[in-house]
Parts: structure tokens; C-alpha cells; sequence
């Protein structure tokens, strides 16, 4: 067993490691996880993001030494099934979802995965962006059905958090290889702008500002404005925009942005707010491919676990922890990626754009139950 163990230093990509050890069934053993600082080994998310992988699982070991700088992780089965989780208020709910969209498809039961905390933080993907961007995505892949859905019940922002979100996905025996080379040409804009605990007025002037950028670029453009009043609206005021792009492909592109916990950073105004909003979005379409940049790894972590055929995505500019999560997926699964480089069009629009192409390792979720 030693053997197999796949060996790492450091704290940095630490979910990208439990996640992959899981699928590829290796264990995993990460040292030195923050020796040389004041505060050594593992913060409390961490710990939180265990405790959920060991819900989730069945027969999964985990050992940490007493300083908490070394952890040991030998994967059980994924086992899926109803779970409750309380994710720590330090990072967002989006922390711990990124890697139940992950997993949710090869466990032995349909997941219906209830976490609270916080919904919409400046750190994580919030709930609602992964909602109108990794769903889509799934189903591409062929894991869709009446089961995939992801709702926020009430809304919860830093630092008192409050949220609460519901995740369910069906199994999948396998997953089939794509071809998504050609993201199309944007055709609509749509958005939600939220505030929780002040006045419902600011939700609006966050559109009426991202709209005055937005409208000169195209005029099919609804935001909608989320107000949550009484129990639904956390513990913590704040507000904040989540737009995203879709295309005649049925790309999706997002951007996204909040305010400041109270009493930490600047304070933002929500004109502001939605102005930067709406020139992040404008910056993603830029850049441009087929995936945007926070669903980059789901993508790839997908097309390796593929059957064995090819499959082919075009993305944007690779963020550097998605360059990691390729060093990760051939430490796992031994899978490397055809990288060709795309140079921008002609006519000057749109970024340098890369083409990955791999075959998969026809991953077959032997855990799911046969009808």
C-alpha cells in the first residue's frame, strides 16, 4: 500500500489532493502543512472539508498528527446518500461544493448534500454562479436528469454566515467524451444582484450600474434582484452581483462580486460594485474558450475520468490552479493533456485560447447500484 501513496508538501491545493485521491482511490500523505508559520498545521476549514469527505464516504481513514502539520488520507467508497454539513464560516459554501460537483457522480447513491454557512464571500465561487455555470456543465458531460439541482434556501453572507444550500445529483456509471471547441458568440446577458440586511434599494442600483457598461456592448440584458428578508437573510448584511454570459453554443461565462464583511476592507459602494462587476464579466468573454475560468478544473477533472475515446475542450488562459490540477492528474491517473495554443483571431478579438485534448481513462463507478 505504501507504494501507492502519493506523497505532497505544503497546505496549497489542498482540496484538488483529497478530491483526486478519492476518485483514484490512492492514498495520500501531505507534510509540512504550514510548519514554518506561527500558526501551524491545518485551519478549521480544512478540518471542515475532512469531516465532510469522510460523510460522504465510506471506510475512509484519516490521520493527522498532534500538531496537525502532517495528515494521512486513505480514500473509502464513495457512498453519497442524504448528508447535513456545517461548513466553517471561513470560507464559503462554494469552498465545499466545488468538490461535491466533483465526486456527486460516481457515488453509490443519488447525493442530496444540505450545507450551510455562507453563501457569497470575495474568496470562493458563490452558490449561485456555480448554479448557472457548473450545472450546465454537468449535463454536457451527460450527468443531467430530473435529480442535478442546486438551490439556495436562504442566503448568508461573511462573517456571521446564516446560508443554507441543497445539492442533489444522480449517479453516473460512466461519463461520455465531449467535443467543445467552438464557445459561439454571446447572445444574452443575465444576472442576479442580492442584498441581504440593508435596503432593498441598493440591489438595484448595482443593475442600474452594471447595466450603463453592458448596454453598449449588447441589449439582451435581465438581472434580476434577490432580496431576502427576516430568517432567509443570514446573520451578516451585505450585497453583491453574479453575472453571466451565454452564447449561441450554450457556453457559460460568469463574473462575480460582494461586499466587504462590516469592519473589514473598504468599504464598496454599489455603484461601484457593479461597475468593476460588469468589467470582469467583459474581461471573461475576453478571454473567452468554452468553460470560464472557475469550472476550468471541473472540465478537465471530467474529461480524464471519460471513456476511453477523445475528448476536446477549448479554454481561455489556464489559471494557475488550474496548472496545478493538471500536475495533480498525472500524479492520480497518469493523464497528460494535449495543449495547443490558439493565437487570437485576426480581428483582434478575444485572448490567446488553448485547446486540451486527452483520451479518458474510462473511469467506471463500480459502486453504483444496478437496477
Amino acid at each position: 500500500m505504501a507504494s501507492s501513496c502519493v506523497s505532497y508538501e505544503g497546505c496549497n491545493f489542498f482540496r484538488q489532493r483529497l478530491v483526486l485521491s478519492t476518485l483514484s482511490g490512492k492514498p495520500v500523505k501531505i507534510r509540512k502543512i504550514r510548519s514554518k508559520d506561527d500558526n501551524p498545521g491545518l485551519r478549521d476549514f480544512e478540518a471542515s472539508f475532512i469531516r465532510l469527505m469522510d460523510k460522504i464516504t465510506n471506510g475512509t481513514r484519516i490521520e493527522i498528527n498532534e500538531t496537525g502539520t502532517t495528515l494521512y488520507f486513505q480514500p473509502g467508497l464513495l457512498y453519497g446518500g442524504p448528508v447535513e454539513h456545517d461548513c466553517n464560516l471561513q470560507r464559503s459554501i462554494g469552498y465545499y461544493l466545488e468538490a461535491l460537483l466533483a465526486l456527486a457522480p460516481f457515488m453509490k447513491n443519488p447525493l442530496k448534500a444540505v450545507l450551510r454557512g455562507v453563501t457569497n464571500d470575495q474568496k470562493d465561487p458563490s452558490v449561485d454562479t456555480l448554479k448557472a455555470t457548473a450545472i450546465p456543465l454537468m449535463k454536457r458531460f451527460g450527468i443531467d436528469g430530473e435529480g442535478l439541482e442546486l438551490k439556495v434556501l436562504r442566503r448568508g453572507m461573511p462573517p456571521g454566515g446564516g446560508g443554507e444550500v441543497v445539492f442533489s445529483c444522480p449517479v453516473r456509471r460512466f461519463i461520455k467524451p465531449v467535443q467543445l471547441t467552438d464557445p459561439g458568440k454571446v447572445k444574452r446577458i443575465r444576472g442576479m444582484a442580492f442584498s441581504v440586511r440593508v435596503s432593498p434599494q441598493i440591489a438595484n442600483r448595482i443593475v442600474d450600474s452594471a447595466r450603463s457598461i453592458l448596454n453598449q456592448f449588447i441589449p439582451d440584458i435581465y438581472i434580476y434582484t434577490d432580496h431576502m428578508k427576516g430568517a432567509n437573510s443570514g446573520k451578516s448584511p451585505g450585497f453583491g452581483l453574479s453575472l453571466i454570459a451565454e452564447t449561441t453554443n450554450g457556453t457559460f461565462l460568469s463574473a462575480e462580486m460582494a461586499s466587504n464583511p462590516p469592519g473589514q476592507g473598504t468599504p464598496i459602494l454599489p455603484e461601484e460594485l457593479g461597475k468593476n462587476c460588469a468589467k470582469l464579466l467583459l474581461e471573461e468573454i475576453y478571454r473567452g474558450g468554452c468553460v470560464d475560468s472557475i469550472n476550468q478544473s471541473l472540465a478537465l477533472l471530467y474529461m480524464t475520468l471519460g471513456q476511453q475515446d477523445v475528448s476536446k475542450v477549448l479554454l481561455g488562459p489556464l489559471s494557475p490552479y488550474t496548472i496545478e490540477f493538471l500536475r495533480h492528474l498525472r500524479g492520480f491517473f497518469q493523464t497528460m493533456f494535449k495543449i495547443e495554443t490558439q493565437k487570437p483571431e485576426e480581428d483582434g478579438k478575444g485572448g490567446e485560447k488553448v485547446l486540451m485534448t486527452c483520451v479518458g481513462v474510462g473511469y467506471t463507478n463500480l459502486s453504483k447500484t444496478l437496477k
